[in-house]
Parts: C-alpha cells; structure tokens; sequence
C-alpha cells in the first residue's frame, strides 16, 4: 500500500518505529563510552563492549532470516527484536561496573539479531523498484530519531544535572512507546516455505558472496563509533569534556539523516557500487583525519564527514544485498551479511581499543588503511547490471 508521493505505509511506520527507538538508544550511545569509563573500564574494555554490541546478535541475524524466510513471518520478528532491546535498556540503568553494562549492553543487542534480517526484507518487498530510496527514507527517519535523542541527552546532562543512569532509565521508558506503531505495519504472506538454512556463504550466488566479503573487509575498518567520542572528548575541559562529544555526536546524526535520502536515490540511478565505493573512500579520509588533526574546528568537519559515510553506507550495502538476493531467500542474504559484518565487529573494535592504548592516532590509521583495501577488492569482483526479483 502506498500514500503520499509513493512511499509505502509500512516504510513510514516502520520508520516512525525506528525514530523512538533510535531516540532511545542514541540518549544512550553518546555517553556509553563515557559511563564505562565512569566504571572502571580502559581503552580495551571499550573496544570489548563496542565490539560484542556490534557481533553479539550476529548469529542470531542469520537464524532468524532464515526462520523468516521458512515460515514467511516478519512482524514476531521484529516485535520481540525491540521489546528485547527496550528490556535490557532498563536494565542497564542498573549497572554499578562496567562488567555489568558488558552484559547488559551486549543483550540489548539481541535485540538488534532478533529484528533486523525480517525488517530490513519488509522493507525491501515494500518499495521493490525503489530498494534505495525506501531504505533512505528508513534510515533518515531512524537518523532523525538519533538527532533527538543526541539532543535530548545534551539537554538532560548540561541543563537539569542528570546522571547518566536517569538518562538511560529515560530511554528505556521511550523505547517501549517504539512498539506501537509495529501493530499496524502489513507484512506479505507467504503461501510456501522458503528453502533450507544456508549459513555457509560459499552456498550463496557468486555476487552476493563476493560483496558480504567486501562489506565485512570494510566491517574490520570501521570499528565503535565510542572511539571518535573518545578522541574528540580529549579536546575538551570540564563542563564541556561531556557536552561537547555529545553535540559532536549530535551533528553526526544531523549530516546522517540530511543526506540518507539523496544517497539511496542517488544509488537507486547510478548504481550502488559505484556510491559504496565513493563512501568507503570517504570513510578512509575521515579516519586520517580523525588521526591528524585535534581542534574544535577541524571535528566538526571530520563528525560532519562520519555522518556522510553512514548515510552512504548504511542503507545502501542493505538495498545492495537486496537486489543482489532473490525475494526467496531476501531475509537470509540479509541476515548472513548482518551476521559476517557483526562478526568482524568484535576484532575491528578489539584491535581499535589495543591500538589505542598504544597511540590513539594509530587505531584512525588502521582503520584508514582497511578501508582502502576494502575498496580495492570491490573493484576485483564482478556484479550483475540488473537487480534480481
């Protein structure tokens, strides 16, 4: 079913979904990296918990894709992927050392397995001839919401004096509002099962198998986004050393959204591949920058960059794996790139945090060079001009 200007009512739903909950959980994310320090944690343990947020749900990615495909259910998916993620919010307002928020946040992202392979096919199968324009209308509203919550943490910290425990206890009530739009998206019903699970990659079209190795060469270089907030926080002093990575954060998400819909578009007429590459080679800038310059100036540059790759990124690999899969087995080749690019989470972000105990300039360096590398193997591989159906 579609409204206004074409885009259909369970894009915009889904979307209103995402924007409360990216509310929630980017009131969290800005100070994440700040409240485990608060607790104890280092360098590493920043990479361990950045890492298993990311990896964590990675199994469950692909089994769940899978089981969506098998018996043509999306909803139940996503429904107790964010009731699972708004229930660990709350818990991880109770964290007293970071080992506690180790757990908790990593579960919170069980949420994230349970949901997104089923979603990310709903919102495929809603906009087909315009896979990248409905992804970037998904992602700029989802952005939207993290605008908000950066916002909103900012104005919870700098002018009522808030801890970051009630900030998150905040989210969590928010995150479960998320869940009442989901009751009124329509999912397509399935009249046979889809086939057998396949996990091993090697079963998967040459394509599709060639750009989930891209992607997840390109995963082990982009590693937490906790670190940026680390190094910009390193160039402020006392009220600011929290407000200021925040804002930061906050602009971020500002350039995220703005350009979310033009790239989808954009990939949509000139092709995904060639805007993929243009946002890893944006990536490998901004992290030499990250690794060079220091001042206020130059961050607000360099955050306003980040946003820009994740609007490129984000959606588009997404709508890339979707063209490249079957409408059978969507849901699968969505949940088997989630789960290789979570996997190589965990290592980007372990070996980020190592680095950064040694010198943090050299984790932006890592990440600058991986990135290319992840740009010269998508020039290796072929791809089919034509989407598949």
């Amino acid at each position: 079913m579609r409204d206004l200007r074409g885009i259909s009512r369970n894009i915009v739903l889904l979307g209103v979904v995402s924007f409360l909950n990216d509310l929630s959980s980017e009131m969290i994310i800005p100070i994440l990296p700040m409240f485990i320090i608060a607790l104890g944690g280092t360098g590493l343990v920043i990479g361990l918990i950045g890492g298993l947020r990311d990896s964590v749900s990675s199994i469950l990615k692909v089994i769940c894709g899978y089981l969506s495909d098998r018996t043509g259910r999306r909803k139940i998916f996503v429904f107790s992927g964010y009731l699972t993620s708004a229930f660990f919010k709350l818990l991880l307002a109770f964290s007293r050392v970071w080992h506690h928020i180790l757990i908790f946040a990593s579960l919170e992202r069980v949420g994230k397995g349970l949901r997104t392979a089923a979603r990310d096919a709903i919102i495929a199968d809603s906009m087909p001839e315009e896979r990248g324009r409905g992804f970037g209308i998904h992602r700029a509203m989802d952005t939207a919401g993290a605008v908000l919550g950066s916002v909103v943490v900012f104005i919870l910290i700098r002018f009522f004096g808030l801890s970051f425990k009630s900030v998150i206890l905040i989210a969590a009530i928010v995150a479960f509002f998320s869940l009442i739009p989901l009751y009124f998206v329509r999912e397509k019903k399935k009249d046979t099962p889809g086939p057998g699970l396949k996990i091993d990659i090697k079963g998967l079209p040459k394509s599709l198998r060639s750009f989930i190795i891209v992607s997840g060469v390109f995963s082990l270089a982009n590693f937490s986004y906790m670190f940026f907030i680390l190094k910009a926080q390193q160039s402020f002093r006392g009220a600011l050393s929290i407000a200021g990575p925040v804002l930061l954060y906050a602009l971020f998400n500002v350039f995220y959204a703005v350009f979310a819909i033009p790239f989808g578009k954009l990939s949509d007429r000139i092709g995904r591949k060639r805007v993929l590459v243009f946002g890893y080679l944006l990536f490998s800038l901004a992290s030499l920058g990250f690794a060079v310059f220091d001042s206020l100036a130059a961050f607000i540059v360099l955050f306003s960059l980040y946003g820009i790759v994740y609007a490129i990124v984000d959606g588009n690999q997404r709508a890339y794996i979707s063209d490249l899969s079957s409408s059978e087995l969507r849901a699968t080749a969505l949940g088997a790139f989630h789960t290789i690019v979570g996997l190589a989470a965990l290592p980007a972000s372990l070996i980020a945090g190592y680095l950064w105990q040694i010198n943090p300039r050299i984790t932006f360096i890592y990440g600058s060079v991986v990135s290319i590398i992840s740009v010269v193997l998508f020039g290796l591989f072929q791809y089919p001009q034509k989407k598949v159906s």
